[in-house]
């Protein structure tokens, strides 16, 4: 077990792109993010077509593709933001070229359905981060907790997370690497070549606006596709902007809980990461260390 590679941490008066490859966005939050990330003492560069439009999406395929791939090549570009999820990122993953990126890696952020680039990465060996966007850069204070932490991640100040306990969580202490974010999308690519492998997997996982039943049935699916069986352990997130309809039963969490309960590995519940302000940047394809125990919850990198 390793992680894969990480991209150089950066320094001040680095250019970071932001690019736009699933949904539009508004052009307001652009602005926003560029001058958070400018006043880090960073040179913040729009894509061609960030602010581009074609129907739900930020720009065509092509569009897009064409902004991604740039931003990938060019060797000034030491990282990648990507200004929202969506979709629309599934459109192009097959046609993206690594060859100009392997000599000179840079790290790529994003969540949601940027979770379909985060699983492209780490099929071609790199590590990236699942981390807020533009909306959370604007609208966030400058010492928002999360806003820090990426921060800090990017200049190679690496986190230790301590989060409360719950009282569906199973104990255990783990090292694997660190691997998931969006349940959907992750279930999007099952079967594919951007599978991620579930051996040595510490899996994280969120969702926003799925109903409890099509969230349960998508676990099963991992259940009965041996995923689930061959993880090191298991972290969930926030499902976030749906309505409790009983169709399970019980609560979201309850039914998972009673379909994970016969797996060994630590398992922790309500983990800060999701579609809500408290999205702790994550960095998948590291190695860390996962501890659950009945006063906390810990994730060393």
């Amino acid at each position: 077990m390793s992680s894969l590679i990480l991209p150089p941490y950066l320094q001040e008066g680095d250019k970071v792109a932001i690019v736009s490859p699933s949904s539009k966005i508004d052009k307001n939050l652009l602005i926003g993010a560029q001058k958070r990330l400018d006043s880090w003492g960073l040179k913040s560069v729009l894509g061609k077509h960030s602010e581009s439009s074609f129907g739900l999406y930020a720009g065509t395929i092509k569009q897009r593709l064409e902004d991604f791939q740039s931003a990938m090549d060019d060797n000034d570009i030491k990282a990648i933001l990507c200004s929202r999820g969506g979709y629309g990122a599934i459109h192009f993953i097959d046609k993206i070229d690594f060859s100009l990126f392997r000599k000179q890696p840079k790290w790529l952020m994003g969540f949601s359905d940027i979770t379909a680039l985060h699983n492209l990465f780490q099929a071609n060996g790199f590590a990236s981060l699942h981390s807020p966007m533009a909306h959370h850069l604007s609208v966030e204070a400058e010492d928002d907790p999360c806003t820090l932490h990426l921060k800090n991640i990017l200049w190679g100040k690496l986190p230790q997370y301590t989060c409360e306990p719950h009282k569906l969580n199973q104990a255990g202490k783990v090292r694997g690497i660190l691997r998931g974010g969006n349940l959907s999308v992750l279930y999007g690519l099952r079967g594919t070549s951007f599978d991620i492998p579930a051996e040595g997997t510490i899996l994280f996982i969120e969702d926003v606006s799925e109903r409890p039943h099509a969230i349960e049935r998508i676990m099963y699916n991992l259940k009965l596709g041996g995923v689930l069986e061959k993880l090191s352990g298991l972290i969930i997130g926030q499902f976030t902007e749906y309505k409790e309809d009983n169709s399970l039963g019980k609560n979201l969490y309850e039914a998972l809980a009673d379909m994970l309960k016969e797996y060994k590995y630590p398992i922790c519940f309500n983990f800060p990461v999701g579609h809500v302000t408290k999205n702790l940047p994550l960095i998948n394809g590291a190695e860390v260390e996962f501890t659950v125990n009945k006063k906390s919850v810990e994730l060393k990198f």
